[in-house]
């Protein structure tokens, strides 16, 4: 399996997630769920990513009006693209073709219904 592939594995194991307290949207807990996959499947140790998370929060800090939890989420996510970079897990191009895929899937998808990605 490529890298490309086990982060997109990753990423679609498991049951989908609802919000909870701590996620206020399901993306935030698979991008949570993830970053912990990654790390046990050894592809970086713990102490990598939090450096990483604590470079992008110092880099990024929470902009005037963002929610503390919205700001936490969108560092948390861009630290780990920026890992998967770093670590030739998964390529800008390739995280960025990913993201493009989900948006075209939430806009095609009916209100209330999940967003599904194409298989083709």
């Amino acid at each position: 399996m490529s890298d490309a592939q086990t982060v997109s594995s990753a990423l679609d194991a498991g049951p989908a997630l609802e919000p909870t307290t701590s996620f206020a949207e399901p993306w935030q807990a698979r991008a949570f769920a993830c970053a912990v996959e990654l790390n046990r499947r050894g592809l970086y140790s713990w102490r990598e990513w939090v450096q990483a998370l604590g470079e992008e929060i110092a880099r990024h800090p929470a902009r005037p009006g963002e929610e503390p939890g919205a700001a936490y989420h969108r560092q948390w996510l861009a630290a780990l693209e920026r890992l998967a970079a770093l670590k030739a897990i998964a390529s800008t191009a390739e995280v960025d073709a990913r993201a493009e895929q989900w948006r075209r899937a939430y806009l095609n998808t009916p209100h209330g219904q999940p967003v599904k990605l194409s298989t083709e």
